[in-house]
């Protein structure tokens, strides 16, 4: 089955390493990825709140150019938490309230673009646990995560208000997606809590804190690297450590990678198709001989 996928803005930019980790990830266990043809930004979560029809017909246009490019099976992989989030909100919209339905349908309509509600939106965790299955992807490890202790954070937006593959409260996959790539996740209930979003950028008073419980709580549980599927929480937990820890008075030196790249590492991928060069603090794995080895 191919699979469309929609990068959005992060992943073109600032954020760079998670499309080349999902991009070589799912070549190395020979899933076929096609990007979408002149997509555009998907109105994001921030501008739900500016203008909310505006940003619904944003995403409705992603949708149905999804539906254009591949009309047997559109299926609309979507890396980013907030990307995924919006273009599954504005799916529900369009389905639950027909105020919506046909004001978008008109803006489509005024781009000669069309929308039968066929797409279906997924984010990769769900992909790789539900379609290519633990077993499978086990099957194609050439470097096991022994020793690597990980803890799973999913963030706010890929489970929530929309439970569509995982556990709102408590979701697993990528916990189950890191334990069969041999490594040890840390049991921790932070899993799904705020990292401080835009926050850090407009009150930093509160945001910076909100990052700094999810360190030190996983760095209390043992943990050696934090695991993300989300641009926003990569890019708070791992660029403002320094500034926590002259807040906290205590230093923080956590690797936040995304789980793609583990993933691309315990497949055999080079390091730097996986962007683990543009890590600022370096992912060490434990090495067979008892050593470590340092990625960045």
């Amino acid at each position: 089955m191919k699979y469309l996928y929609y990068p959005g803005c992060s992943l073109k930019g600032t954020n760079r390493a998670y499309e080349e980790s999902v991009l070589a990830s799912f070549q190395a266990l020979g899933i076929p990825v096609e990007e979408l043809e002149d997509w555009n930004c998907c109105g994001a979560t921030a501008y739900m709140a500016v203008d909310e029809m505006k940003s619904f017909a944003l995403a409705a246009r992603n949708l149905a150019l999804a539906e254009r490019q591949s009309p047997d099976s559109p299926t609309l992989m979507a890396p980013c938490s907030g990307c995924y989030l919006v273009l599954s909100k504005t799916q529900h919209y369009l389905e639950e309230y027909s105020e919506v339905s046909r004001t978008i349908d008109s803006a489509l309509q005024a781009a000669r673009l069309s929308y039968a509600r066929k797409v279906h939106v997924r984010h990769p965790l769900d992909i790789l646990i539900n379609e290519v299955g633990l077993q499978n992807i086990t099957q194609k490890v050439r470097q096991p995560l022994q020793g690597l202790k990980v803890a799973c954070y999913y963030g706010c937006q890929i489970v929530r208000p929309y439970a569509a593959f995982d556990d709102q409260v408590n979701p697993t996959t990528m916990d189950r997606l890191m334990r069969a790539l041999g490594a040890e996740t840390v049991e921790w209930p932070l899993k799904t809590r705020c990292c401080g979003g835009s926050l850090m950028g407009t009150l930093p008073e509160v945001g910076v804190p909100l990052s700094y419980i999810l360190l030190k709580e996983a760095l209390k549980r043992g943990a050696d690297v934090v695991a993300t599927a989300c641009p926003l929480c990569q890019f708070n937990l791992e660029c403002y450590q320094d500034k926590m820890s002259k807040q906290f008075k205590e230093r923080l030196e956590l690797p936040v990678a995304y789980f793609t790249q583990l993933l691309g590492l315990a497949l055999g991928v080079p390091e730097r198709q996986l962007g683990l060069h543009r890590l600022l603090i370096p992912l060490t794995l434990p090495t067979a001989r008892g050593g470590a080895r340092a990625y960045a």
